[in-house]
């Protein structure tokens, strides 16, 4: 496994900073990941965090207006139509708990709520909770896009500064 994550690290190190943008841009679109795992591993490919920083926020930003329009519609067809309706309830159960700590502040709940960035929270859970409380996109995107730019500052301090991974 070490071999693994030494030549994974050398192949890395050894794109241009283009294609290490790229992927810092597409490893934060994924759920779960996004800024808390494309800053690090950007850090670690050594690209310069000012790249580092707009990609990954690009890339999280990126599925925030479709989650908005289509995330309700979607788990309400997984339920009907899929084996996979028991995971959209789970899904929204879980937004569902988080809703409450949003809602009593909304614009600034929101923004706080997607820049911290520990699992459970995010773009992705930010979009789908401001979808469930009928939140207008122009409240809540750039609600979210703060949220995002606040994680991925955090993430940049602790991936380039604190551990020193990045140029």
């Amino acid at each position: 496994m070490a071999e693994f994550l030494e030549s994974l690290t050398e192949y890395l190190r050894s794109l241009d900073d283009w294609y290490k943008a790229m992927m810092t841009f597409l490893i934060s679109i994924v759920p779960v990941i996004e800024l808390r795992g494309a800053i690090p591993v950007a850090a670690h490919a050594g690209l310069p965090w000012f790249a580092a920083l707009p990609s990954a926020v690009l890339g999280n930003m990126l599925p925030v207006p479709f989650i908005m329009i289509f995330g309700r519609r979607f788990f309400a067809w997984l339920r009907r139509h899929t084996p996979f309706g028991k995971l959209a309830d789970r899904l929204e159960a879980r937004a569902e708990k988080k809703i409450d700590t949003v809602r009593k502040y909304q614009f600034f709940g929101l923004l706080i709520f997607v820049a911290i960035p520990l699992p459970g929270t995010g773009a992705w859970t930010g979009a789908l909770i401001a979808a469930m409380m009928d939140l207008r996109m122009r409240t809540a995107v750039p609600s979210i896009l703060l949220g995002v730019i606040g994680a991925g500052l955090i993430m940049s301090a602790l991936s380039y500064g604190l551990f020193g991974l990045g140029a």
